[in-house]
């Protein structure tokens, strides 16, 4: 028989799994709590001992997806001695995360309207823009892009990557948009590196 925080555990995973899945297959605002508490088996008074609101329950689903991107960034990075290379396939692991619909639904499209800009950015602080970051100030400290402030080049670099997700989104032909943009990204980053 479950202990009672296992039990706890339980409902948190079902209500995620399935809040997950219809956030994507729907968005946000066409899924009501009732909706998410029929489809996980739990009734409504269980997600609200959860979960205060929609909203919080989003904030969960959000949170994990962009703990999931970054460590996709940071997994394709690693693999790469490189740290230019990791940089570059860092980025190209971000462009690709972004082709999945869930991605696209959940943290590109629903999570900035839902969650506000600012609360969506520190999410994004706390993950992939944080291995960003590092890259860049690795990049500046050996010297293959000339020293300056890394938080600027971060932000920029991190809003034309989301930029260009937001609209990898939209696209009818993913594949030839995602490799012409990173191929577009490439030559932005080129031209950061020191003669």
């Amino acid at each position: 028989m479950a202990t009672k925080q296992q039990q706890r555990e339980q409902t948190t995973a079902a209500l995620h799994t399935t809040a997950r899945r219809l956030f994507a297959e729907h968005g946000y605002p066409n899924v009501g709590l009732e909706t998410i508490a029929q489809a996980a088996g739990v009734t409504k008074g269980a997600l609200y001992h959860h979960f205060s609101s929609k909203a919080a329950l989003f904030r969960h689903v959000l949170a994990r997806i962009q703990d999931e991107v970054g460590e996709r960034v940071h997994q394709a990075a690693d693999a790469h001695p490189d740290p230019w290379t990791q940089l570059v396939e860092g980025c190209r692991a971000f462009l690709d995360a972004g082709t999945d619909p869930e991605v696209q639904q959940i943290m590109l499209i629903d999570g900035p309207a839902v969650l506000g800009w600012n609360e969506w950015r520190t999410l994004d602080d706390q993950s992939s823009a944080r291995h960003l970051a590092d890259a860049l100030h690795t990049l500046v400290d050996t010297g293959t892009i000339p020293r300056q402030p890394v938080e600027p080049l971060a932000r920029l670099l991190s809003g034309a990557m989301n930029e260009a997700a937001l609209w990898l989104a939209q696209s009818d032909d993913t594949e030839a948009d995602r490799d012409a943009t990173m191929a577009a990204l490439t030559r932005m980053l080129t031209a950061l590196r020191a003669p």
